[in-house]
């Protein structure tokens, strides 16, 4: 799961917000579903350039951080109260993994593709913000690193619904990505790899 642990302070919050709040109620019951089956659940998540934080502090930072203070011009209507209930339905139990990244790609100098190799994982499910940018970077290095890529539609969120379409598009054809609503994935079925949870798939991660 990437960047769902926000402080929604960056200039496209405005933009992302909504989206967001759609996707939400579907990737918490996709979380639930894949620690039911044992399926590893990984946040990739930027820490907000705070090098020192660890993930627990990072995911109270996004609970209780106003997220108003670096955007101009305020908007009290929509930018000024916490979003903790968009953090609080997806937040990290004592079995998620969290990696910190610094860059779009969930792969870039972080450990996940090792954490993939060392369970076996052969198959990921990517899921959360923003779709035309760190989940489209993350698909395509999973993909260069021989993953299979699955992508529920309606858990990844967008700013422009259009660049998400031709995300989606690049990552379908150029990936070999299968796009397909959250209903579909089925973290219970025979599987000839792992599957993960930010997600890679011999064994599938999210």
């Amino acid at each position: 799961m990437i960047d769902m642990i926000n402080t929604y302070d960056h200039e496209d919050a405005e933009l992302l917000v909504p989206s967001v709040r759609e996707v939400v109620p579907v990737l918490a019951e996709l979380i639930g579903r894949a620690r039911r089956a044992d399926v590893p659940v990984i946040y990739a998540n930027d820490n907000f350039g705070s090098w020192r934080s660890h993930h627990g502090e990072l995911v109270d930072l996004a609970l209780t951080r106003p997220h108003a203070d670096l955007i101009e011009p305020i908007r009290p209507d929509v930018l000024t109260r916490p979003h903790a209930d968009l953090i609080e339905p997806i937040r990290p139990d004592d079995e998620s993994l969290f990696v910190v990244k610094a860059r779009h790609s969930a792969f870039y100098e972080t450990p996940l593709a090792y954490l993939l190799w060392r369970w076996g994982v052969g198959h990921v499910v990517l899921s959360g913000q923003v779709t035309e940018q760190c989940v489209l970077y993350s698909a395509l290095d999973a993909h260069i690193r021989h993953l299979r890529v699955t992508v529920p539609r309606d858990t990844v969120a967008s700013i422009h619904p259009h660049l998400e379409s031709a995300a989606l598009e690049m990552m379908e054809r150029n990936m070999g990505a299968r796009i397909v609503p959250a209903k579909e994935i089925d973290f219970a079925g025979p599987s000839t790899e792992t599957e993960a949870g930010t997600d890679t798939g011999t064994h599938r991660g999210m």
